[in-house]
């Protein structure tokens, strides 16, 4: 449980950063508690996300990851991001990415910050 808890906070705190510095991905609402838990529940749509379709794309692009020594990732991680973006749109959630290079980078820069994230906070069971 201890575990889910902290890669929730850290896709969050990834999440804020990457809206901090994109112009193009952006999380509106009305108060600073509203964008919060808004910021939580995408954090937690994210995870879910990527816990259950990423594996699968990851199955099925495996010849281009051989191909490209793994810089299909980069694509794969900005698919991730529209996906979630596309799910928070029905979800009603104020969360957008716009456009596929703006996911490309903000994929970057949520891997960047949730590896860090995660070296600095514990994860044990």
């Amino acid at each position: 449980m201890k575990n889910f808890v902290v890669k929730t906070i850290a896709n969050a705190g990834a999440l804020a950063v990457a809206i901090w510095l994109l112009q193009d991905i952006t999380l509106n609402g009305g108060s600073t508690g509203r964008k919060v838990l808004t910021l939580i529940v995408v954090a937690l749509l994210f995870g879910l996300v990527n816990f259950v379709v990423k594996p699968i794309v990851k199955l099925l692009t495996l010849p281009l990851f051989i191909l490209t020594l793994g810089l299909i990732t980069l694509v794969v991680n900005a698919l991730m991001l529209l996906l979630t973006s596309w799910l928070a749109g029905l979800s009603n959630l104020s969360f957008h990415v716009h456009g596929f290079w703006t996911a490309v980078l903000g994929g970057l820069i949520i891997s960047i910050v949730s590896w860090a994230l995660h070296v600095i906070l514990p994860d044990e069971d």
